[in-house]
């Protein structure tokens, strides 16, 4: 290539840590793996829910999981690896018991999630893409999680903190490190990043209906359509619209 070479600017995004070799997945994960495939019309359909299980069982993407995941799929470890390092919810390395996400994208920035995440990542001490040494918190900033009406939002093993600020962001830390139970905003107590990655996987926790699934920010429209008597055009009325315009 005459000398020239490709320079990434993202040299560990894509890497899986094939020299760390301890799982924990074993005959009951596999059996699991299975059972999400057979799911599916097409087993490989499965891969992305199967992943998810590989990080419940073994906090992070592992040459294990992707052995496993390619034996039960009847495809190549390449395949498996394509997909892992495709998307941002397969770690790479061991996450913290606690993912901390903070939204820094448009609404969340004009409201203070830059500065949340700073004060985030000095009150534990990493910065983004890093794990506390005692394994409990991973911190990351994140893309917009369609929660613009409560910005700043953190989502906390994927389940939502609304309205935050740097003293609440603390209090939640200090009380999941001391183990005392958090509630998110708009969904269950906080149990652990695994916890959630098993959900993601197809196993239901049976926590659905903890917290409310909208806040009065996201209803208000509803409310107002309410109050006025508003409604939507019922199909036949849309139907016949229609038709009078193509003619």
């Amino acid at each position: 290539m005459s000398g020239h070479e490709f320079q990434s600017f993202f040299p560990d995004s894509g890497s899986i840590d094939y020299s760390d070799t301890e799982s924990s997945i074993g005959e009951a994960t596999i059996e699991e793996m299975r059972q999400i495939a057979a799911r599916y019309p097409q087993a490989r359909s499965a891969l992305l829910p199967m992943l998810h299980l590989v990080q419940s069982v073994d906090g992070r993407i592992s040459p294990r999981g992707i052995e496993v995941c390619a034996d039960v799929l009847g495809i190549t470890t390449a395949q498996v690896a394509g997909v892992a390092t495709f998307y941002t919810m397969y770690v790479r390395r061991p996450n913290g018991k606690h993912h901390v996400g903070v939204c820094t994208t448009a609404l969340c920035a004009v409201m203070g999630g830059d500065q949340l995440l700073d004060s985030v990542s000095d009150k534990l001490g990493v910065g983004e893409g890093e794990t506390t040494a005692d394994g409990m918190f991973t911190l990351e900033r994140i893309e917009c999680n369609a929660a613009c009406d409560y910005a700043p939002v953190m989502m906390v093993d994927w389940e939502f903190m609304d309205n935050m600020d740097p003293a609440k962001a603390a209090h939640m830390i200090d009380e999941l490190a001391a183990g005392r139970p958090v509630q998110s905003t708009r969904g269950p107590v906080l149990t652990g990043w695994r916890d959630t990655e098993r959900l993601l996987a197809g196993f239901p926790d049976g926590k659905a209906d903890e917290g409310p699934t909208a806040g009065p920010a996201s209803l208000l429209g509803l409310d107002i359509a309410h109050e006025h008597g508003w409604h939507a055009p019922a199909s036949d009325q849309i139907h016949d619209s229609v038709q009078e315009e193509i003619q």
